[in-house]
């Protein structure tokens, strides 16, 4: 059974999708940006002012799933620049520390305008 989900409190999908998607265990979240829920628009800075907005709209998504972040399984980061990288994953490795989610990062061209970064996950949560 697929369940879709749109997190209360989150910022509005800005396209034809869910935030989330639960299939059985699994929940995968949609790719995520520095949206700002309280105004639902794009909160641009720095990439790690980014990444932290964009992983706060993660861990939103998540519980209102019934889940959080040491649940993730595997994170995908999109940067618009991968000398990014490393600033990115000095706030990545705030939010995850020991959990240390597989993850693949590449450059790529954001929809977002003038956003560093998107990041996606899935999360394993048994409903039992």
């Amino acid at each position: 059974m697929l369940q879709r989900i749109i997190a209360p409190g989150a910022a509005s999908p800005r396209g034809p999708y869910s935030h989330a998607v639960r299939a059985g265990d699994f929940i995968y979240v949609s790719g995520q940006g520095p949206l700002d829920p309280a105004t639902n628009q794009f909160k641009l800075g720095d990439v790690g002012s980014e990444t932290r907005q964009t992983l706060e709209n993660i861990r939103r998504i998540l519980q209102a799933c019934g889940a959080d972040l040491q649940d993730v399984v595997k994170c995908s980061v999109f940067l618009t620049d991968v000398k990014d990288f490393a600033a990115m994953n000095q706030v990545y490795s705030e939010f995850f520390g020991d959990i240390r989610p597989a993850r693949t990062t590449v450059q790529a061209t954001l929809p977002g305008l003038g956003t560093k970064v998107e990041i996606d996950c899935i999360a394993y949560k048994p409903t039992r």
